[in-house]
């Protein structure tokens, strides 16, 4: 696929979520503007920034109010990515003031979770400096919103885990367990080996240095070192690099900010924090509107 087709894919994805969104917030319509606000009131507004972060979601605001009324004119002052400080304009908007309030909400609750998502992928990558450890999101997303939450993590700086369970093979402990034996590990690699479609890499999980070992000798692509110690994350990278260069490690588990920074000084290859999506709260943006009713807009009588 292109990457235009991606970028094609991705955008009818995410309207799908706005629409959801949209019909979850006005259902069969916005009763108390309907009801207070005149139909020919014309409005303008300033979404703002109140809190200094990452920005995120700005094209997902704009389809937002245009899916609302595509009379709305959306002029955004600065780009997904950016960061901004506190109180800093982030987009112009104008039209009906009805549309205008009708989309607000829905609008406003996706740029600040995207941004705050971002904001706080930002925050990690930054302690990644000067290694080459990459920090990656994982699933641990809100539900329907995932595909929107990886797209805010790339704007903070952070890179993609797989999307869903299609994308790749991970096995976790709990497929360990259920395999059960001392071979566990080797008998997962080689289950997966025969039957995964040869394109996806093959990851999984340890938890001792011992499985490890195992995972390397099995021809495992990519380890997960699940809640290792730094101690035991630094051991992991040395034994990799003398037995096996090409397999990916990947840290997980327990991955706080105040952490990040001793994990990056292993050069592990990868980070992943469930945090960057689970917990990063909404950044504080709002829209102010000025509402006057200066002419009647054709066909918007009530």
């Amino acid at each position: 696929m292109t990457p235009e087709a991606q970028q094609a894919s991705s955008r009818r994805g995410w309207e799908a979520i706005v629409d959801l969104a949209l019909h979850e917030d006005i259902g069969t319509g916005d009763i108390t503007t309907l009801a207070t606000v005149p139909a020919s009131a014309l409005a303008h507004g300033t979404i703002l920034a109140k809190q200094a972060g990452v920005i995120s979601g700005l094209e997902v605001a704009r389809f937002v109010f245009q899916r609302v009324d595509a009379t709305i004119a959306f002029e955004p002052l600065v780009e997904d990515g950016q960061h901004v400080p506190a109180m800093t304009p982030l987009a112009s908007v104008g039209g009906p003031a009805r549309s205008l309030l009708t989309a607000e909400r829905t609008a406003l609750n996706l740029l600040q979770r995207l941004s705050g998502v971002a904001t706080v992928t930002a925050r990690y990558v930054a302690e990644t400096d000067g290694s080459p450890s990459r920090v990656v999101d994982t699933r641990k997303t809100t539900p329907g919103l995932r595909l929107l939450e990886k797209i805010a993590v790339q704007h903070g700086g952070g890179h993609n885990h797989r999307f869903g369970l299609a994308d790749g093979v991970l096995i976790k402990d709990n497929h360990l367990a259920a395999i059960g034996g001392p071979d566990r590990v080797t008998k997962a690699i080689r289950g997966a080996r025969e039957l995964a479609p040869h394109t996806l890499k093959i990851e999984v999980e340890v938890a001792t240095l011992a499985e490890l070992d195992e995972a390397i000798a099995a021809g495992a692509d990519v380890i997960l070192l699940d809640n290792m110690t730094d101690e035991q994350v630094a051991e992991a990278v040395a034994r990799r690099d003398a037995a096996a260069p090409r397999i990916l490690l990947e840290a997980s588990g327990g991955i706080t900010l105040d952490r990040i920074r001793r994990l990056a000084a292993t050069r592990v290859d990868l980070i992943s924090c469930g945090a960057l999506t689970h917990s990063a709260p909404a950044l504080d943006i709002s829209l102010d509107l000025d509402i006057g009713q200066r002419h009647t807009l054709p066909g918007n009588g009530i």
